[in-house]
């Protein structure tokens, strides 16, 4: 089947009701500008300093109260909800002296997820997944330098609230391993936040071809469409995430040290599973408009049959009644007084004999 692959100038994320554009600053602009998003919200600054024997967890109101924290503990953890406010986004990229580039692609919220490498910084970019009515992601951009971690995102709510559980409450090696475990921990984080809506597309799929078996309805095909589109968007988002975590668990680099990257395989197998997962379910969504399509051509082939064994059975009855309805002078049995019951019940034996015949083939029931 052939796919349309014209796509209107702007797209609507599903989930967040808005129309994004593929470009957040306009064509020729200056390379590193900065534009907000549509919508954005205000950005709330919250900061998470700690090591083996201390934790600090403090919302901050300015950048200003940013830079009091950092190098105060072996590990910052600086996260901003919101990305309204450029001048605040700008003001962290100079203190963590952040490419002007990959600052501009935080603000790009349809980036592909990627990873790059600065001389002493790596940039992650991902995305996140939940799932209300329709599949939702957001975008997360992380940044790795030396003693500290910055995560920027669209707005407040994430998949990370068992990393900040771990680090208040000093479950696992969170509090006692460097950056680079911490950026583990998130990425694993994003990545597992794909099962829970992997199982949930399972159940609807299941749910649809029951429907489909039993009662399709005029919404079936649509709700059809509307997971594979949802699916194609999943496996959009995961890929390129499957990529730099290989790379990210393979390549060596000075802020990855070995006994993370054996962490970090284990969040590529995850991020492939899920691929291989997404992969299936696809098939499993082509496969329902094939089969919604088949069992409408064969209900409506139902229909077809009945009406034409109908069709049949009343042939021979309006040819019996045709002929004894013309009322010529001549014709025999005008005058018998049994004639009317005597017709009524050759044509209802008839009627009934060729029911049978259609039974006894198969045509009608079964045999």
């Amino acid at each position: 089947m052939a796919l349309n692959l014209r796509l209107p100038v702007n797209l609507r994320i599903p989930g967040l009701g808005r129309k994004a554009p593929l470009m957040p600053t306009p064509p020729g602009a200056v390379p590193g500008t900065l534009v907000a998003p549509p919508e954005a919200l205000p950005p709330r600054i919250t900061v998470m300093a700690f090591g083996p024997e201390e934790f600090r967890e403090t919302e901050v109101a300015s950048v200003a109260e940013v830079q009091r924290h950092v190098g105060s503990a072996p590990v910052v953890w600086v996260n901003v909800d919101g990305l309204g406010d450029t001048n605040t986004v700008q003001a962290l990229g100079e203190m963590f002296q952040i490419h002007p580039l990959a600052l501009e692609d935080v603000f790009n919220i349809r980036h592909r997820p990627k990873l790059e490498e600065y001389d002493d910084q790596l940039f992650i970019m991902t995305r996140m997944a939940s799932l209300g009515e329709r599949f939702e992601h957001e975008q997360l951009s992380m940044f790795i330098g030396l003693g500290y971690v910055l995560t920027l995102q669209e707005r407040p709510g994430d998949c990370l609230q068992p990393v900040r559980a771990r680090l208040r409450e000093k479950r696992g090696h969170l509090r006692h391993r460097g950056v680079d475990y911490l950026a583990y921990a998130i990425l694993d984080a994003v990545v597992d936040s794909y099962f829970p809506v992997l199982e949930e597309y399972s159940e609807r799929l299941e749910a649809l071809q029951e429907e489909i078996l039993t009662h399709p309805a005029s919404d079936t095909i649509a709700r059809v469409q509307a997971a594979r589109h949802d699916l194609l968007a999943l496996r959009r988002s995961v890929w390129p995430q499957r990529e730099f975590l290989s790379a990210l668990a393979r390549e060596e680099t000075p802020l990855i040290t070995e006994r993370t990257q054996l962490y970090l395989r284990d969040a590529y197998d995850h991020a492939v599973r899920i691929v291989d997962l997404l992969d299936t379910y696809r098939e499993i969504a082509n496969g329902l408009s094939d089969l919604y399509l088949s069992s409408v051509s064969n209900r409506m082939n139902d229909v077809m049959k009945v009406l034409t064994i109908i069709a049949t059975i009343f042939i021979p009855l309006t040819f019996m009644a045709g002929i004894y309805g013309m009322n010529f002078a001549h014709m025999p049995e005008l005058q018998w007084k049994l004639g009317y019951p005597v017709l009524l019940v050759i044509m209802l034996l008839l009627g009934v004999g060729l029911l049978a015949l259609f039974r006894r083939k198969g045509w009608f029931g079964s045999r």
